[in-house]
């Protein structure tokens, strides 16, 4: 092996280790937002827990202290209150220094049915949540990123934004839209060092998808139809989350990994 390639070869164990990072989870205290947390603290990194409750974000931010001390905080914040974004930023800064990764996980989804039946207050709700507050987080955590020429920004899409809908399709659109947020601060950002990427989920078990699956019979109905012949779990996202906040997804940008069991290959 070249002298180079010794040089620039990570260490062992170095390519998912998080330590000294500071990371912003949204929508943390349940399902793949907490997950996410979970294994970004695991792997070294100081989190901020945020959902729209503090109770929850207390008490998630209280779980993850009493396995990693001092690695958590809570910051109750409202994905659509551009004020309550920037206080999670202004207090992740105060309290751990900076931010090095984002996690936008919170989305919103109050309408199930045909797009005709979509009121234009939901559909706005919607695009408003999914997309314009992630576009207001990362303008808010990119300038210092540019600075230190180093950051990971991770969007959770999902696969309803790569094929089309009868009942859920203005949620598919605003997370066809995260991808393509996704390719273009990429071309933004990248000069800077500053990876941007999606994770787009297949249906996992989580609250927000419960009536998909929380019978038997609508758990096989809905794991039949993809090749692994289960749902996911939370944790199946978490770790693509840490490759793409650490050095093993140095070289990524601009890109959606697909994770859904096969139900799109």
């Amino acid at each position: 092996m070249s002298d180079v390639a010794t040089a620039t070869r990570a260490r062992p164990g170095e390519l998912f280790d998080l330590t000294g990072k500071v990371a912003i989870v949204t929508g943390s205290t349940k399902g793949i937002g907490k997950a996410i947390a979970e294994r970004l603290a695991e792997h070294g990194a100081k989190v901020a827990i945020s959902s729209r409750k503090a109770a929850a974000v207390e008490a998630v931010a209280a779980e993850i202290n009493a396995r990693h001390q001092g690695q958590a905080i809570g910051v109750p914040a409202n994905i659509s209150s551009k004020d309550d974004l920037q206080r999670l930023v202004d207090e992740t800064r105060k309290a751990f220094g900076k931010v090095d990764i984002l996690v936008c996980n919170a989305a919103s989804n109050p309408y199930y049915g045909p797009m005709s039946g979509i009121s234009d207050e939901a559909f706005r709700k919607i695009l408003d949540n999914n997309i314009v507050s992630n576009n207001w987080l990362i303008n808010m955590v990119a300038p210092e990123m540019k600075e230190r020429h180093d950051g990971s920004i991770i969007i959770i899409s999902s696969i309803g934004g790569l094929r089309g809908t009868p009942v859920i399709g203005v949620y598919a659109i605003s997370k066809a839209a995260d991808m393509q947020m996704a390719r273009n601060l990429a071309q933004e950002l990248s000069p800077s060092n500053i990876r941007v990427n999606c994770i787009a989920p297949g249906l996992v078990k989580t609250d927000f998808a419960r009536a998909l699956w929380d019978t038997p019979e609508a758990e096989r109905r809905s794991s039949s139809g993809n090749p692994l012949r289960r749902l996911g779990e939370p944790d199946d996202i978490a770790g693509a989350a840490v490759f793409l906040a650490g050095k093993a997804g140095a070289w990524m940008t601009g890109q959606t990994i697909v994770i859904d069991g096969g139900s799109t290959s």
